[in-house]
């Protein structure tokens, strides 16, 4: 059931071109001033964001378990996970970096592959409490998705500065691909989800 608070619950519809408000009719379906053709929501926002979403958890294991980059010193390599670049990390008494990797590299991936999943549910069960909060979320998730990307940046810079063939070199690995993938599917999803869809469950 729509809200009537909302202005598709009174009958108006929205341009996601230009952002003309219209009324919504049968014969209104394209936008009086624009000409684009008009959506009450997203189209399938729902079924795009869940195909999205599971792509990414399957790839989120694998973009833990396999080696993230190998660091060849003399011509012996060592794999680091990224769990083990942070152990790695602490072990050098470097402590604030580690802390920065583990936010940036696990927790906050895992947190929007969580919340993304929670929104969902939420839209599919509809949940009528705290509808306010739920927005919020969404809006933060949508807003520091681009800074998992950390990791990768980081590796692609040491893949190109420590290049001295037999006496040092950082490969990336697997699960750099992985990773990768994860925070674009997770991005493209975020994306694809349209937040008014928690409103709609508003009586």
């Amino acid at each position: 059931m729509i809200s009537k608070k909302t202005a598709l619950g009174q009958g108006f519809i929205r341009c996601h071109d230009c952002g003309c408000l219209s009324i919504k009719s049968e014969k209104n379906r394209l936008c009086p001033l624009c000409g684009g053709r008009l959506h009450p929501r997203l189209p399938n926002s729902f079924q795009r964001t869940v195909a999205l979403l599971l792509s990414a958890f399957c790839l989120y294991i694998p973009a833990n378990i396999f080696p993230i980059m190998t660091v060849t010193r003399l011509g012996v390599g060592e794999p680091h996970t990224i769990i083990g670049g942070i152990i790695a990390l602490i072990h050098g008494n470097m402590v604030p970096i580690a802390m920065l990797v583990l936010v940036a590299s696990i927790l906050v991936p895992l947190l929007k592959l969580v919340g993304l999943g929670l929104l969902l549910l939420n839209v599919h069960y509809r949940w009528q409490a705290h509808a306010k909060k739920w927005t919020i979320m969404y809006r933060i998730i949508a807003f520091v998705g681009r800074w998992s990307m950390l990791d990768i940046f980081m590796i692609s810079i040491l893949v190109s500065l420590v290049d001295m063939g037999g006496v040092a070199q950082v490969i990336a690995g697997p699960a750099a691909t992985a990773f990768a993938a994860v925070v674009v599917l997770t991005m493209f999803a975020a994306k694809s989800f349209d937040p008014r869809l928690i409103w709609d469950n508003q009586y």
